[in-house]
């Protein structure tokens, strides 16, 4: 199809329709900043510093990187001098913030606040870009000496890489909007002040700052001067990129991170330039004007199929664009796919249960991915030239996998239903920035905004220029590693909640970030009904490249949308994590989670091209089970006995009374294969059928649950007279049982306890109770296994089964059961806010 903008030109021409052409359009872009108060103090910045340069072909590659050590060179240099500016503008901040608080104040807090707003911020920023470089090059130039030969110039040249510096800079120049905001203000202050208080007038033009480091050489500034500096120094951004990249070979693996830092750098001033020229904004209701709020890069999944495409979220719509890359030296274009006004917008999310065969090829994926990775390794530490190249083309083909990734593996998605009947939907890997995406949305059409149609050839074309996000979030297209990110096996243990506003059924979702070849997310079961759900329950992640763990917190309602109470992030320090568990409390809002973390380091194995199946919890052995889900309690006990607690204990006949043996066999099943889905479906059949479960799980345990080595003792005790003697050796005696098998069995006794004090409603006796169960919690030993000692009657058996549970059920001082593992950690528990 022909491009909309192509159609529209033509359209108008052929009304006689007068037409700005494209060079036309690009002198409205050469002037940065246009309000006055502004432009007196810039230049212009050129379109020739704006287009994508032209890799030089006369060049060798070892002598375009030999122009581009001295370019960096001169970088740093100039880093370092721009550091000490902003470093002598700060000098007086913190005097003139104390005397903001005396009699005789030379600034008001508001004026300091207004003065130095956003600089130590910028300070930073460079400091940190600074320090990085200097540490770069001053490691190559030990390697160029080390070699001490012009021929390995190139060699050592394509090893310095620096793109992901330039590139962390870039994407953190939103702080120079900030301080462009702010600097009309600035200057006003310092005006007035320099005029009306004589102390600021003598600080304000003797503004001094070391030249070179040294105290005997001194520059001096007033305070306009140097609060013109970063002005001055976002203008040049672009140019330096630009003599960074023209001087770096297309194949060397810095390239793609410059590119894309001079596309952000260049997109940052283009829309400087737009938001200053108000004559191209639109008037919404209320005064408002259209304005972008977020952007990002989501899956379409409108008609049926995946794409990926650039979402814009403006104060009044939400567009959705098809993003074409330009030939170099070109304006990338965006293509109009739809719109809908936020006005009256409805959202719903679910979750999408995959197909098998998606599921295969997205797990197919990922171990391709994981060899390329691999490979790229490998040819970088060989370090030649020829290696380097074909680096390269490896990254470059893990960067398309992972893209191809992103449109296949997102399982959330967010529906969206326009009043006019439209509806639209888009999918998201993460339910982080799922719910981003609709507390955003959700705010702005609570405002009410009424909707002007808008030009969607003018809009769609604007795209280039306002985005903030360049490029999808691939994390293959950073080709260094960072030494601060976690490689090994991350365990979450997540223990209770705190905070709900009203009784609910709550799972917790845990996410990573990282290189994705294998699973970044995973979740608990659903809670019972409650106030202060507990799970208890361990989650155990593979990581690669991570760096921030992501927690959220959601109610499961039944036949009705799951809804996120709260969320919140966490910086994962590679650090302070060990195989020791670290405790903490994350404030979710409202809501507060408390969870432990664990961490070891080590090379992981290559993911799996298959699905990894739930291990199988029935006809198990209740150590294997428990080890597996890393607890002391099996959950398929745990959640079994909390769905009888939340709506069983007034049944008559709870446990004596058999539930449907379809149901039983269907949650068995489920229990087998997927957790919360089972956790879901226990909600939702008769309650007798949750029992026979539970049951049925004792029944088929290849060991019963108190070891069949104890029947005999167990029998004799019933044989002492005296009842405290009887209940201390029976205890005695459970304390030899596994820990899985004592605490399971401690849990489910004080369950029965609790069930037998509602025996007046539900006929449920401790003797109905022990008869019930004593035959599935304990067995007698198996003639001719190597059993020792007399055998017990058959008629004995049921006698001695009941009873002994009959007389653990009778016990008042049972010890309390524990349901995890214990996470004893180094310190005192952390409280992390955010």
């Amino acid at each position: 199809m022909m491009d909309v903008y192509q159609e529209a030109v033509n359209y108008l021409e052929t009304e006689h329709v007068p037409v700005v052409v494209e060079a036309e359009a690009d002198v409205l872009e050469e002037d940065v900043f246009q309000e006055e108060a502004v432009s007196c103090y810039l230049s212009p910045l050129h379109s020739e510093s704006l287009d994508f340069p032209d890799t030089p072909t006369s060049c060798s590659p070892e002598e375009m990187l030999e122009r581009r050590l001295v370019v960096l060179k001169g970088i740093l240099e100039s880093e370092e001098v721009y550091l000490r500016e902003l470093e002598a503008l700060l000098m007086p901040m913190k005097a003139l913030r104390a005397s903001a608080g005396t009699s005789q104040p030379v600034l008001s807090s508001c004026q300091v606040q207004t003065v130095f707003y956003q600089v130590p911020e910028l300070r930073d920023l460079h400091q940190s870009f600074y320090s990085g470089l200097k540490a770069r090059l001053s490691a190559q130039c030990q390697t160029e000496s080390s070699t001490g030969g012009e021929r390995e110039t190139s060699h050592t040249g394509f090893e310095l890489m620096v793109g992901d510096l330039f590139l962390k800079m870039v994407n953190q120049i939103g702080l120079y909007g900030g301080f462009i905001g702010n600097y009309e203000k600035a200057v006003e202050v310092v005006h007035k002040c320099t005029q009306s208080d004589p102390r600021f007038r003598t600080l304000a033009e003797s503004m001094m700052s070391n030249n070179n480091g040294s105290d005997k050489t001194r520059t001096t500034y007033t305070f306009e001067a140097l609060l013109y500096k970063p002005l001055d120094r976002v203008t040049k951004t672009t140019l330096v990129l630009r003599d960074v990249l023209k001087t770096t070979p297309v194949e060397h693996g810095d390239y793609s991170s410059l590119q894309e830092a001079l596309r952000l750098s260049r997109s940052f001033l283009s829309g400087v330039n737009e938001s200053s020229q108000s004559k191209r904004e639109v008037t919404l209701s209320h005064g408002m004007r259209r304005q972008l709020m977020r952007d990002g890069f989501v899956v379409d999944a409108s008609e049926g199929e995946r794409s990926l495409r650039h979402l814009f979220l403006y104060t009044d719509l939400l567009l959705c664009t098809r993003f074409k890359h330009a030939s170099r030296g070109k304006h990338d274009q965006y293509r109009f796919c739809w719109y809908l006004p936020l006005a009256g917008l409805k959202l719903r999310w679910v979750t999408e249960q995959e197909r098998s065969d998606t599921q295969i090829r997205v797990h197919t994926m990922r171990a391709k991915m994981y060899f390329l990775r691999q490979q790229i390794q490998q040819h970088k530490a060989k370090g030649s030239k020829a290696m380097a190249a074909l680096a390269a083309r490896h990254r470059k083909k893990l960067e398309q996998m992972e893209l191809m990734l992103m449109v296949h593996s997102p399982v959330y998605r967010l529906d969206l239903h326009s009043p006019s009947g439209k509806t639209h939907s888009f999918l998201l890997s993460s339910l982080y920035e799922l719910e981003e995406w609709r507390e955003a949305i959700h705010k702005l059409t609570t405002d009410n905004i009424e909707t002007v149609p808008p030009d969607l050839l003018t809009l769609t074309c604007a795209c280039g220029k306002l985005r903030m996000t360049q490029q999808p979030p691939l994390h293959s297209s950073n080709p260094v590693e960072d030494e601060e990110s976690l490689c090994g096996t991350l365990t979450v243990a997540i223990h209770s909640a705190c905070g709900l506003q009203q009784p609910a059924c709550v799972y917790v979702c845990v996410e990573v970030d990282g290189n994705a070849f294998y699973e970044k997310q995973t979740q608990t079961r659903s809670s019972v009904h409650s106030l202060n759900p507990h799970w208890d329950q361990e989650l155990s992640l593979q990581v690669d490249g991570a760096q921030n763990l992501r927690v959220l917190c959601v109610s499961q309602s039944d036949g009705q949308d799951d809804t996120v109470l709260g969320k919140a992030s966490v910086t994962l320090d590679s650090k302070t994590l060990n195989k020791r568990w670290r405790r903490q409390t994350l404030h979710l809002g409202q809501v507060e989670v408390t969870l432990s973390l664990k961490y070891s380091h080590h090379p992981l194995d290559p993911p799996s091209s298959m699905a990894q199946q739930q291990q199988p919890v029935f006809c198990v052995p209740i150590g294997t089970a428990a080890q597996q889900e890393g607890v002391l309690v099996p959950h398929v006990v745990r959640c079994c006995v909390e769905e009888v607690e939340r709506r069983g204990m007034n049944e008559v006949g709870i446990y004596r009374v058999s539930g449907t043996a379809s149901d039983i066999g269907v949650l068995k099943t489920v229990f087998n294969s997927n957790l919360r889905e089972a956790v879901t479906r226990l909600r939702s059949v008769e309650i007798n059928a949750v029992s026979g479960v539970l049951k049925l799980y004792f029944r088929e345990l290849p060991e019963p649950l108190i070891p069949t080595e104890l029947f005999q003792s167990l029998a004799r005790t019933l044989d002492i007279q005296d009842i405290n003697a009887r209940l201390v050796s029976m205890l005695s005696l459970l304390q030899s049982c596994p820990d899985p098998n004592r605490h399971t069995f401690l849990y489910i006794l004080h369950h029965l306890q609790r069930v037998s004090e509602k025996q007046d409603i539900n006929k449920m006796s401790l003797m109905n109770l022990a008869t019930v169960f004593g035959p599935s919690l304990l067995r007698p030993p198996v003639v001719g296994l190597g059993h020792d000692g007399p055998t017990v009657d058959i008629s004995q058996e049921v006698v001695v089964q009941v009873q002994v549970v009959f007389w653990y059920l009778k016990c008042n001082n049972l010890p309390e059961a524990e349901t995890s593992l214990q996470h004893a950690t180094d310190a005192e528990d952390e409280t992390t806010h955010m």
